[in-house]
């Protein structure tokens, strides 16, 4: 399948040998500081989330990507893009960066091309994305992003809900572009994304 590129990202479906790089990244605790799963602790159990990325890529054409430098291709910086969750039927935002990417936009850039995928080439009506509520720098990006916090969703019984965010297709299209009304915005989406 062909990387998209971004300005300055190079994103692609997730290989075999990207299997280090996943456990490197989701095995360190500085990455899951807001996860009360905790990070990944073996390459078994890397293994068996990279065969889910890639059972889901081959089930719907998309899914989580390999983030890399367009300068620097060999170099995974981390993985994020638009997934299916559980039984619901519209895809969820993820993200996860080496701390050595953090604070330099990439975060945005890779989201803003995630949605783009969503809603215009894929036809999704709705993304979602879940975030811990003490997860400021999460929340403000979904702000940026225009997603509009929506509920909780209670993943662990002992720990305090997780934060529910939503984006419309409807939201999206008037954000990218100003000035059209709803009938017009309509005319700008794709068949909807199946499940």
């Amino acid at each position: 399948m062909k990387p998209t590129l971004t300005e300055r990202l190079l994103l692609r479906a997730p290989l075999d040998a990207d299997l280090p790089a996943l456990l490197e990244i989701y095995g360190d605790p500085a990455t899951h500081q807001y996860n009360p799963a905790g990070p990944l602790e073996s390459a078994e159990a890397a293994g068996h989330l990279l065969w889910r990325w890639q059972l889901h890529w081959a089930r719907h054409g998309f899914g989580i990507w390999v983030v890399a430098l367009r300068d620097a291709p060999e170099t995974v910086i981390g993985f994020g893009g638009v997934a299916f969750a559980g039984t619901d039927s519209s895809p969820r935002l993820n993200l996860r960066f080496r701390p050595t990417a953090w604070g330099q936009g990439y975060a945005s850039e890779l989201a803003q091309a995630a949605l783009q995928l969503a809603f215009d080439l894929r036809g999704a009506t709705e993304v979602k994305a879940v975030v811990a509520p003490d997860n400021v720098p999460a929340r403000t990006l979904l702000a940026r992003l225009g997603m509009q916090e929506t509920g909780q969703v209670q993943d662990y019984p002992w720990l305090p809900a997780n934060l529910r965010y939503s984006l419309t297709a409807a939201d999206f299209v008037s954000a990218q572009r100003p000035g059209l009304d709803a009938s017009q915005q309509m005319l700008h989406q794709a068949p909807r994304l199946a499940a």
